[in-house]
């Protein structure tokens, strides 16, 4: 007698909507916001390239940043499905390996629309991919690691996609001056990722996930998130002053003023306070950002 062997259904493809869900469109503007600083920064007409102005804030946004949700998502998707069980992978509506396939697709668009606009472009492309990668997969995993997780985070969203944005426009690696001072608001960006570390302070004490207030506690972690922020902005305005960009300099410096005005209360009570700076001191960081950006593009 033989026996018939029953043969397995065919994975779904996943929804649209359920893959629009997984790449996190609200975690696309930090990236895109960047990238507009670097092409600000770059001094080049923005009219002059705007084919290139577009494929980059849809490279930076949608493609790398998506793919690294796609990517986080995948790798923790057996603690999603106990926490966070109606998630596109765990609840199934992305089935098999498609959040794998997803973030590999994503990779490989990425590198592609890089490589179409530059060189600097496309080698940016890949740092910031496998910073996406090695924060969310095994051996890495930077996200467990208090320290170097929100680094990998601040210099990907801030530092790549600013450079991305310089290159790109200018067709060029950027100025000293550009990279000196995308390089302190990537530092300063590793404060503002520690800020999403105060909601979920329990919860990461028994994953055994060492983010800053697990290690530091909650108050001395505040500190180092609120130093972390400021002094390389403070460092950012005596480097304008210096450079003669008086304006921006002074406009920066008041947008940080405003923050440390904010920070006290912030540290009073990190877990209570963290999504009130968020929408209040971090709005006015970029809006230095741009600021800063404004200068070194010799438009104030």
């Amino acid at each position: 007698m033989v026996k018939t062997v029953a043969s397995t259904p065919p994975v779904p493809l996943p929804a649209v909507r359920d893959v629009v869900e997984l790449l996190k469109p609200v975690t696309w503007f930090p990236p895109m916001w960047a990238f507009m600083c670097g092409v600000v920064s770059s001094g080049v007409a923005i009219t002059e390239n705007w084919i290139l102005l577009v494929a980059g804030i849809v490279l930076a946004g949608p493609l790398v940043c998506g793919t690294s949700q796609a990517v986080n998502d995948w790798y923790d998707r057996h603690v999603d499905a106990i926490n966070e069980p109606n998630r596109p992978i765990p609840s199934g509506r992305i089935a098999g390996n498609w959040g794998l396939r997803i973030a590999l697709i994503g990779s490989l668009i990425s590198l592609g629309v890089g490589a179409l606009i530059g060189p600097w472009v496309v080698a940016a492309t890949f740092v910031a991919l496998l910073l996406a990668w090695g924060y969310s997969a095994p051996p890495f995993r930077f996200k467990t690691n208090g320290w170097l997780g929100p680094f990998v985070v601040g210099l990907s969203y801030e530092g790549l996609s600013w450079f991305t944005g310089a290159s790109a426009m200018a067709g060029a690696l950027p100025a000293g001056t550009i990279l000196l001072v995308l390089g302190l608001y990537s530092l300063g960006a590793h404060g503002i990722m520690v800020l999403n570390d105060f909601k979920a302070v329990e919860g990461d004490k028994a994953t055994g996930l060492r983010s800053l207030p697990v290690t530091l506690g909650v108050r001395r972690a505040a500190l180092v998130a609120c130093a972390t922020m400021a002094v390389p902005q403070i460092a950012v305005i005596a480097l304008l002053g210096l450079w003669g960009m008086t304006l921006s300099a002074m406009v920066v410096g008041i947008l940080t003023a405003v923050q440390l005005a904010l920070m006290p209360r912030l540290i009073s009570d990190p877990a209570r306070f963290a999504p009130w700076y968020n929408a209040t001191g971090v709005m006015l960081y970029v809006l230095g950002m741009l600021a800063a950006a404004l200068g070194l593009g010799g438009y104030i």
